[in-house]
């Protein structure tokens, strides 16, 4: 019984020693490649973007009443060329998925084209006429936009998103060509010339976005984009015929709208954190 009790004390005395060893020994750090979740990024940023523009408008209509009273057919086909898009902005990334920005857009010139053609009474018989409209069309572009991202996948961020905010439309160098030919034959063709000052009008405007962001380094990031404007309405100046024997009113844009395409880089100006390990630690 008594070399039981002694090797039962011996047992124990051992093991307290190994649990004293143990405590004295440093900690182990991490294995190599683990990180602990970094909790969502958030940051400001800076962003620029260049585009094109695919633009369209409602209709176009003077503000003289007369001019439509008596029609008995009317047809209209417009268009607008392609134009250029220039932006800047900053925003702020609250995480992972959400960030909002501000963004001004300067979106420069393009060639607005347009035909009318009418029918109208002549008496007993029928008068038939054209205008062709040419005009420039410009807008600055300011909104304020909020974006969801979508989760990302080998680096590759879709998102969508919305704005509102202002635009300044600015129709320049409009005309009004005109014929009229009247029936029976030979009864008369009447020519015109219609010109119109540069005039510019503040709306409303909205738009909404779709792309893909791809992230180039912590810091930089590549974004393919598409929105779609709706820009309001844009208006002439007073208008006035070659001789200024009559005029005296507007030409009116109604609802222009555009389906956009830019390229552009966000710059985020706070460093994403970074995980570092924490410093080894002894006893004694």
């Amino acid at each position: 019984m008594r070399s039981v009790k002694f090797f039962v004390v011996a047992g124990a005395a051992s093991l307290l020693s190994s649990m004293a060893s143990a405590a004295d020994m440093a900690i182990a750090p991490p294995p190599m490649g683990y990180a602990p979740p970094v909790a969502d990024f958030g940051g400001w940023y800076l962003r620029g973007d260049i585009g094109f523009s695919n633009q369209r408008v409602d209709n176009i209509r003077n503000t003289n009443p007369a001019l439509y009273a008596n029609l008995t057919s009317f047809q209209e086909t417009t268009g607008f060329d392609t134009g250029g898009i220039y932006q800047i902005g900053a925003g702020y990334q609250f995480n992972h998925w959400f960030r909002v920005d501000v963004t001004g857009e300067y979106r420069g010139n393009t060639n607005f084209h347009g035909l009318d053609l009418t029918s109208f009474p002549n008496g007993g018989a029928a008068g038939f006429g054209s205008d062709v409209y040419n005009a420039q069309k410009s807008e600055w572009l300011f909104l304020a936009n909020a974006y969801a991202d979508l989760g990302t996948w080998w680096c590759i961020t879709p998102y969508v998103g919305a704005g509102i905010g202002a635009a300044r439309v600015t129709i320049a160098n409009f005309t009004d060509s005109g014929v009229a030919t009247l029936f029976p034959a030979g009864s008369g063709v009447g020519p015109s010339l219609v010109s119109a000052a540069n005039g510019s009008q503040w709306n409303f405007a909205w738009a909404l976005h779709a792309g893909l962001a791809y992230k180039v380094n912590p810091n930089m990031t590549v974004e393919l984009g598409y929105s779609y404007v709706d820009l309001g309405n844009g208006t002439t100046g007073v208008d006035s015929t070659f001789d200024h024997s009559a005029g005296g009113h507007v030409f009116q844009f109604h609802n222009i709208t555009s389906q956009d395409v830019k390229l552009g880089v966000r710059w985020n100006l706070d460093s994403p954190p970074v995980y570092v390990p924490p410093p080894l630690v002894t006893k004694g």
